[in-house]
C-alpha cells in the first residue's frame, strides 16, 4: 500500500472542497481549481479531512493512489496559497523583460527569445536577471519554468545559464594546459 496515498489530507478553514463521483473541486482564496480521476480510487470526505481508498489492488490502482492524493493536496495547497518558482540568469548580458503578457529573455543568442505569459499564471521581475513565476497550479508552474530554463540550461564549466534559484551546479575542471 502506498505510504502516500495512506495519509490524510486536512483541508484548510478557508478551501470549500466539493467532491461530484469522480470529479473534485476546490475553491479558495487565490481561485478554483478542478480535476477528474479515474476508477481506481474513492475520495472520502469527513469535516475537514479527506481520505483517499484504492477500490481493487491491482498494479494501476495502487500506482494511481499516491498519485491521486498528491495531485488533490497540490491543488488544496495551490488555492490556499500559491506555488512559485524563482529563476536566475546568470551570465554576461542575460536578462529577462517583462512586456505587458509577454516574457522577453536575452540569453546570448543573435535573437530575443519570446513566452507568452498564460493568463493563470503570474510572473514577477525582481531584478533584470531574476523573476518569480507564481499560479495556484504546481504543475503550470513548474512547466512554464522548465520550459524557460531549457532556453539556457547552466553549464557546467562556467556555471552560465538559467538556473532555479538554490540550485547547485556541479563545475567541472577546465583544460589543463602544459
Amino acid at each position: 500500500m502506498s505510504r502516500i496515498g495512506k495519509k490524510t489530507i486536512d483541508i484548510p478553514v478557508d478551501v470549500v472542497v466539493t467532491i461530484d463521483d469522480r470529479k473534485i473541486s476546490t475553491k479558495g482564496k487565490y481561485g478554483s481549481l478542478e480535476k477528474s480521476f479515474e476508477n481506481y480510487i474513492q475520495i472520502e470526505k469527513n469535516e475537514n479531512k479527506l481520505n483517499i481508498i484504492k477500490l481493487n489492488d491491482t498494479k494501476e490502482s495502487r500506482a494511481y493512489h499516491g498519485l491521486t492524493r498528491a495531485l488533490i493536496q497540490n491543488m488544496i495547497i495551490g488555492v490556499n496559497a500559491k506555488f512559485s518558482k524563482i529563476l536566475v540568469a546568470e551570465g554576461v548580458g542575460y536578462k529577462f523583460q517583462l512586456d505587458k503578457q509577454r516574457l522577453i529573455l536575452n540569453m546570448g543568442y543573435t535573437h530575443p527569445i519570446e513566452f507568452i505569459i498564460p493568463s493563470d499564471l503570474e510572473i514577477k521581475a525582481e531584478s533584470p536577471t531574476k523573476i518569480i513565476i507564481s499560479g495556484i497550479d504546481k504543475e503550470k508552474v513548474g512547466f512554464l519554468a522548465a520550459k524557460i530554463r531549457e532556453i539556457r540550461p547552466p553549464e557546467p564549466y562556467k556555471g552560465k545559464g538559467i538556473m532555479y534559484e538554490g540550485e547547485k551546479i556541479l563545475r567541472k575542471a577546465g583544460k589543463s594546459g602544459k
